[in-house]
């Protein structure tokens, strides 16, 4: 059931990895008094209980002999790969909270605008009760930062950053051209606010 200052049962908040989605994701569902799920949680459930076999897109990565030898430009086109079979499964997670009617932010890599802007979820009418927004972080620099902060010991990871750079940048295309909106993921001290408003 939607509210006057929550419009939606099912907010999608998408991103690349690294843009700081986790630090606003949890904030922004107790503002509006939502349960919060990962797409990640969904991901190593799959993972679990399928086979490379049955699902090759979901079990990509574990499953590729040399992952690291893709290109950055391999890698992204992979996630859009993900996100469209992972999509699969997320769609019967929404209809289920659409049914439900309680209200959930779903936050993840993989998420992506299309499927934000599907006029049904199974047997469910959207009916604008399934709202998204994508973070972005246009600099590169950024988003290694943001890593090195996140995942000291790991050291730079510039290769992860240019991949995410380049996910960051397809996504923010790809939401304005469905009409979704887009925040920029700085100034951090704002971003909670200025995703409330992108969304209420």
């Amino acid at each position: 059931m939607t509210s006057p200052g929550r419009p939606w049962n099912v907010l999608l908040l998408g991103g690349a990895s690294g843009v700081g989605k986790t630090s606003v994701s949890h904030r922004l569902a107790r503002h509006f008094g939502a349960a919060i799920a990962e797409v990640d949680d969904f991901q190593v459930l799959l993972e679990r209980m399928t086979t490379p076999e049955q699902q090759p897109t979901i079990h990509f990565w574990r499953s590729h002999p040399a992952p690291d030898q893709l290109s950055p430009t391999e890698i992204v086109k992979q996630l859009g790969r993900h996100g469209r079979a992972l999509g699969v499964g997320l769609e019967a997670v929404i209809a289920n909270r659409l049914e439900a009617g309680t209200p959930v932010v779903l936050e993840g890599d993989f998420i992506l605008p299309a499927l934000a802007t599907r006029a049904r979820f199974l047997k469910q009418p959207n009916g604008g009760r399934v709202r998204a927004v994508f973070l972005h972080e246009p600099d590169e620099r950024q988003i290694a930062e943001n890593y090195l902060m996140r995942e000291p010991s790991a050291g730079p990871q510039l290769k992860r950053a240019r991949v995410s750079w380049l996910a960051s940048r397809w996504l923010e295309r790809e939401a304005k051209r469905r009409g979704l909106p887009v925040v920029a993921a700085r100034p951090w001290d704002t971003v909670l606010e200025r995703v409330i408003a992108a969304v209420s």
